[in-house]
């Protein structure tokens, strides 16, 4: 891997993370998925609370529904997030949320890493290698390679091919860019992309190259009721292991 980020040999580079918590939560019944509970703690909570403990992480800035703003603010009160910078409403569109999120990261910004609020299982130490390999290829992404076979499938139901399974990952979020290079790449995107929920992808249509970080199957993201349960699962689990060290 080449080194993008020379000076990150030396100095820590100011790392934002934009968090995006602006959904509708359509699939939970209307219900607002960021503030409800795994194990005692929101979602978003959970999901502040890991970028709070990531010592690469410089700043934090949440996007959300102006009816929830006051919400937010109190939730980082009663959990100590002494890094929250700004809370910002969400536009239309994810795109539009995360553009206002990363309009309002700091000055002093260098990269930005953009994570869904519904994502409260990531790792600190995840998150901190991502940032790495950020630093120094200007855009990584955390992933997984995928287990299930992937089929392409045209729109009257049948299948078109079967990309080969070794090349395939599922990608998660958090998602770190050179905030320069990202922010000159999304204004391309609105112009030249109808919409995007990958933010890479936007990297990739600037030709610019996005390396993969490893990732931990457990950075799952909540979208409907059952994954609570299922959150708290993995949780426990991880408690367990981290126990028995």
């Amino acid at each position: 891997m080449d080194d993008y980020f020379e000076a990150s040999l030396f100095a820590k580079p100011f790392l934002s993370a934009v968090v995006v918590a602006a959904g509708s939560s359509a699939r939970m019944g209307g219900e607002d998925k960021q503030f409800l509970s795994i194990a005692g703690v929101p979602v978003l909570g959970r999901t502040l609370l890991a970028f709070e403990r990531c010592e690469t992480v410089s700043e934090i800035v949440v996007v959300t529904r102006p009816s929830s703003a006051e919400k937010v603010g109190e939730l980082c009160r009663e959990l100590s997030i002494t890094k929250l910078s700004a809370v910002v409403d969400g536009g239309n569109t994810r795109a539009e949320s995360v553009r206002n999120g990363v309009a309002a990261v700091s000055e002093n910004c260098s990269f930005v890493a953009i994570h869904d609020g519904a994502r409260p299982l990531v790792r600190p130490e995840d998150i901190t290698r991502c940032a790495n390999d950020a630093f120094q290829c200007g855009g990584a992404v955390l992933a997984v390679p995928a287990t299930d076979t992937i089929k392409y499938g045209k729109k009257n139901g049948f299948v078109e091919y079967t990309p080969a399974r070794e090349k395939l990952f599922a990608v998660q979020t958090p998602q770190i860019f050179d905030v320069e290079i990202y922010r000159s790449a999304m204004e391309r995107a609105f112009r030249e992309l109808s919409d995007w929920t990958d933010d890479s992808r936007i990297f990739e249509n600037d030709a610019r190259k996005v390396f993969l970080t490893p990732g931990s199957r457990d950075n799952i993201k909540i979208t409907s009721p059952e994954d609570i349960a299922v959150a708290e699962a993995l949780l426990k689990l991880r408690e367990k292991a981290e126990g028995e060290k």
